[in-house]
């Protein structure tokens, strides 16, 4: 889970400034849907956002079946959805907002019409805010690749770790490569890293990295794929 900002989520109200930050979650944007039975249990899908006519309601295209199986049958009139997406931008914000399913349609293609929200809430990524994850990736460290897992994220960096690297010689500064397999199925995530820090650990090797600044754009993919599905409205 992320951890707690200092400053509180903004809450923007519809009379103000809904619409123009709304607008920001461009289409064809990837976001998550989160999706209660009657029972309380909840399930969360990534789909694709559509578009919006102000005031009036959002357009967002249904997940695949295969991936919503019995929760299907919960997408339908008057029931409650939550919707997460990320905004690119310098620092990056998670846009997050509930609303209630108006209608759903079949032509031109499974599409949910959903109520234009009353409020959203934007959560600033700051590069100090760091989200706890549990990534596995490969880093290429000497010509040589090496299991690891990413155990926090932010835009600018974040930590790995690397069971039984006692061998490992690394020094700060040191640059190395983290690749991501795309579970999403697109290819894998490349970084440009370099170390920061090294700790030591009983059964293996911590240490921090720096992003490039031409990773940018692939960490931010990354971050759809773990910052959606762990954050709060």
């Amino acid at each position: 889970m992320a951890e707690k900002a200092t400053q509180i989520p903004l809450q923007v109200d519809t009379g103000a400034r809904l619409s123009q930050n709304l607008a920001l979650l461009h289409a064809g944007s990837t976001v998550s849907i989160e999706v209660s039975t009657p029972a309380g249990q909840r399930a969360k899908f990534r789909t694709i956002f559509i578009g919006y006519l102000p005031k009036q309601y959002l357009l967002v295209q249904f997940p695949e079946n295969s991936k919503l199986g019995s929760f299907s049958q919960f997408i339908k009139q008057g029931a409650a959805i939550t919707i997460r997406g990320l905004i690119e931008g310098h620092e990056g914000a998670i846009l997050a907002f509930v609303t209630v399913v108006k209608q759903t349609l079949q032509i031109p293609s499974r599409i949910m019409v959903l109520d234009f929200p009353h409020t959203v809430t934007l959560h600033q990524l700051r590069s100090s805010i760091r989200i706890d994850t549990q990534i596995n990736a490969k880093v290429k460290i000497d010509k040589k690749y090496w299991q690891t897992t990413i155990t926090n994220l932010s835009i600018s960096g974040g930590q790995l770790n690397i069971v039984n690297g006692d061998k490992l010689v690394l020094a700060e500064n040191k640059t190395i490569e983290i690749v991501v397999e795309n579970n999403e199925g697109t290819g894998n995530i490349k970084l440009n890293a370099v170390i920061c820090n090294l700790k030591k650990q009983i059964n293996g090797l911590a240490f921090g990295v720096q992003f490039s600044d031409d990773s940018k754009s692939q960490v931010i993919d990354l971050l759809h794929q773990v910052i959606i599905d762990e954050s709060e409205v």
